[in-house]
């Protein structure tokens, strides 16, 4: 018989309404390439999740893709009652890509409506044919400024703005999302570079501006690690309005996921 294939999950969070269309069930993937300084689960850095006993790693969990297609199924009424479905998140569920796959065509077969939220940080070939089957990708986009990419959050974003302009060639709906941190990256010049790099992409659902938020110092702190971000305060830029009215002259724009 064949090997199944198991995933790494840290959690699964039911009637989530900020991951995609309707109430949804969100599945967090374990594992990620970047290391975003503002990150919200730091557990799942590779530099931590590969060798720190304090990574809260006891907190995963070995899953297969039938026993996870039976976690999502227990949500169908929710899905049909508000046209909503699953989402795939992380951590980075690339990082997973084949297993991705799998649950991917798994709940096409079952009609559930699914989606991916990414960095675009993945491999092109993977990232493309879950296109083909998911409903939505949520694409994070941080930075336009490569050498920012880096500084903030890495590795350099080249392979995510090619990823961007390969999706922008598939027919699945792109809900572009944007965390706005002020002074980071909240500038007019970075905010209209992205605009530009996205105003002509036809299959964009909508933009969504995330506000900054500092609920994941705690974490911070269980695992030794600086939060380096601390100085700046909570909250919506003062400058979003400005950049919401900007993304509203090509798409549908919202503050939040």
């Amino acid at each position: 018989m064949p090997q199944i294939k198991r995933a790494l999950v840290f959690n699964i969070m039911r009637y989530s309404i900020h991951d995609g269309p309707g109430i949804r069930t969100t599945i967090f993937f374990k594992g990620c390439p970047l290391s975003c300084k503002w990150c919200h689960n730091p557990e799942n850095f590779d530099r931590i999740a590969d060798g720190n006993s304090a990574s809260g790693n006891s907190a995963a969990y070995e899953i297969s893709a039938p026993d996870l297609l039976k976690e999502i199924k227990k949500d169908l009424p929710f899905y049909e009652q508000s046209q909503g479905g699953v989402t795939f998140s992380g951590g980075e569920p690339f990082h997973q890509g084949e297993f991705l796959l799998d649950i991917l065509s798994m709940c096409r077969e079952e009609y559930i409506n699914t989606a991916v939220d990414t960095s675009g940080f993945s491999d092109s070939e993977i990232l493309l044919k879950a296109a083909e089957m998911a409903n939505y990708i949520l694409y994070d986009i941080k930075f336009l400024d490569s050498k920012k990419h880096e500084e903030y959050c890495g590795a350099p974003n080249d392979l995510i703005l090619k990823n961007l302009k390969l999706l922008g060639k598939s027919k699945t709906k792109l809900l572009i999302r944007i965390p706005v941190i002020p002074s980071i990256n909240d500038d007019a010049e970075e905010m209209a570079g992205i605009y530009s790099l996205i105003k002509d992409i036809k299959n964009i659902d909508s933009v969504h501006l995330l506000p900054y938020h500092k609920m994941q110092i705690d974490k911070y702190k269980r695992l030794g690690l600086k939060y380096e971000l601390a100085g700046i305060p909570e909250g919506k830029s003062p400058k979003i309005a400005e950049i919401k009215k900007l993304f509203e002259t090509g798409f549908r724009t919202k503050i939040g996921g």
